[in-house]
């Protein structure tokens, strides 16, 4: 069984596949968190802004089969020209994302996009793979398409992460989880300076911003 906390369609807000159409599929829980407060501070990921915590956002839900899940994403895209995209999110998602899945994505017509923090070997047949490494969290994953880094985690520095062969290498500020949908969030806003400083003097790395929440899309 596929537990999933939402699915939606949207265009990507982050990354190299920026300002493309997607439909988002976040799957309920994670390794590194629980997804509850009383939990933040002793989680090794303790700055997480997004609730994967069961299946009761839009579209969420449980779902017994492969297939199944392929044919409720695939409802979700528009009869449109263009590729159908499928981002498979957390939570961790390759806590629950198998080789069935990818295949039954792909059958449906998906290019199969995945957004994991690279704790968890990979199944086969991924079309586009960013890892985003968490706090002190052990990587097993050696190569990527993207790798983006939530900026600054004093355990999670961009120099740990060198090896790791990527098409491209983005820092993310970060935000204060606590902060409110609407108005300034002062800690992201001293984040993007300290992330674009770092970016001007490392320009292997590039800035990445959280599109969708400066336009206001999910």
């Amino acid at each position: 069984m596929y537990r999933v906390k939402e699915a939606f369609y949207t265009l990507q807000g982050e990354g190299a596949q920026a300002g493309r159409a997607a439909v988002f599929c976040r799957f309920s829980k994670c390794n590194l968190w629980t997804g509850r407060e009383k939990d933040r501070a002793g989680a090794v990921c303790n700055f997480c802004d997004t609730d994967f915590v069961g299946t009761d956002g839009q579209n969420g839900g449980k779902f017994e089969t492969a297939e199944a899940l392929a044919e409720h994403l695939r409802g979700l895209w528009p009869q449109a020209p263009g590729r159908p995209y499928v981002v498979c999110t957390g939570g961790e998602p390759l806590l629950q994302l198998d080789e069935a899945l990818i295949e039954a994505l792909h059958r449906a017509g998906f290019e199969v996009g995945v957004e994991t923090n690279g704790t968890l070997p990979a199944p086969a047949g991924i079309d586009w793979l960013c890892v985003s490494p968490k706090a002190d969290a052990p990587v097993v994953l050696a190569e990527c398409d993207e790798l983006k880094l939530v900026y600054p985690q004093p355990l999670a520095l961009p120099e740990r992460f060198q090896d790791i062969r990527a098409r491209h290498y983005f820092l993310s500020p970060m935000a204060s989880p606590s902060a409110p949908d609407a108005g300034v969030d002062a800690i992201k806003q001293s984040n993007t300076r300290k992330a674009t400083d770092y970016c001007l003097a490392h320009p292997q790395w590039r800035l990445t911003l959280q599109m969708h929440k400066i336009i206001g899309i999910d």
